[in-house]
């Protein structure tokens, strides 16, 4: 393994950079700054990058099949076409809480969109309202699970049989049974990041069906071998990075999404709320799952 390079890309500065996603067919970057209602794309190969605008806050995207993206917005999906910048709003999860938005999302390997929700200034005795909503081609959205405080880092193993989700409250991360038509199964701890001092965040899986997690209170991400344990930790030079993934033409450089000023934490260092590059880990990732609307 190389040494590990770690670069500042370009001079953006989100308030709360996340949800990043590798185009691996048009070897371009997405990310959102979620606080700001921006979708921002960038082209490695000139530095260019490319900002739509969506309704804030943003919790995350994912590529759809056939172009453009969908989106979990406050209270609902919706879809974007890039070409037209149009977004067209899409099925609401039905909750209306004031303090409880979508956050995190991926597209799962049968075509559809995940996200969880997180609920801000919750008392210490009082209960978490949303939970985990799944997006079908159709349009129809599915509860898949409840009592959740701050949804975060859903991802799944190589063969699409494993499903991971962290709460950030909670510091923990679950692993579930996964299959295309059946619920969520065996619901298990997978990590306990409480011995790290930080609830974790946006998370990535690499080739070998390791999983990388951002530790975001302290400034480092984590790599996970399948059994839990830490394989290694990389420190990163912004206080506060919120997700990853991985891109580029071998799926080798890992993409880093950072905070400036978010609900909860705020950094004033110039580099805070940066995109970040890591290289030389020696790993790759995997293509990101896509949304197949219907």
């Amino acid at each position: 393994m190389s040494a590990t390079r770690i670069t500042r890309i370009g001079t953006t500065r989100d308030q709360l950079g996340e949800s990043p996603v590798w185009d691996e067919r048009r070897q371009r970057f997405y990310w959102i700054d979620a606080l700001a209602g921006s979708i921002q794309r960038l082209d490695p190969a000139t530095g260019a990058v490319d900002t739509f605008n969506a309704p804030a806050p943003i919790g995350s995207l994912a590529l759809r099949g056939d172009g453009g993206a969908v989106l979990a917005l406050r209270d609902g999906f919706a879809h974007y076409d890039f070409a037209t910048r149009v977004l067209t709003e899409g099925a609401a999860i039905g909750l209306g809480h004031p303090k409880v938005r979508l956050n995190d999302g991926k597209a799962d390997p049968y075509g559809r969109f995940i996200a969880g929700t997180m609920h801000s200034d919750r008392a210490p005795d009082e209960v978490p309202q949303g939970g985990l909503y799944r997006l079908d081609a159709s349009g129809a959205v599915e509860l898949l699970e409840t009592d959740l405080a701050v949804s975060n880092g859903p991802c799944f193993s190589p063969d699409g049989r494993t499903f991971y989700l962290a709460d950030s409250a909670r510091r923990i991360i679950w692993a579930y049974e996964y299959s295309q038509d059946g619920p969520l199964a065996n619901k298990r701890v997978f990590v306990d990041t409480e011995a790290q001092q930080s609830g974790c965040d946006g998370a990535t899986m690499d080739s070998q069906g390791y999983l990388w997690s951002v530790l975001v209170r302290i400034g480092k991400i984590a790599r996970f071998a399948p059994d839990g344990t830490i394989e290694r930790i990389v420190d990163m030079p912004t206080r506060h990075p919120t997700s990853i993934t991985f891109g580029g033409p071998e799926l080798e450089i890992l993409y880093v999404t950072s905070i400036s000023r978010s609900h909860a934490l705020r950094d004033d260092h110039p580099d805070a709320g940066g995109l970040f590059t890591v290289e030389g880990l020696g790993v790759r990732g995997l293509p990101a799952h896509r949304f197949a609307p219907g």
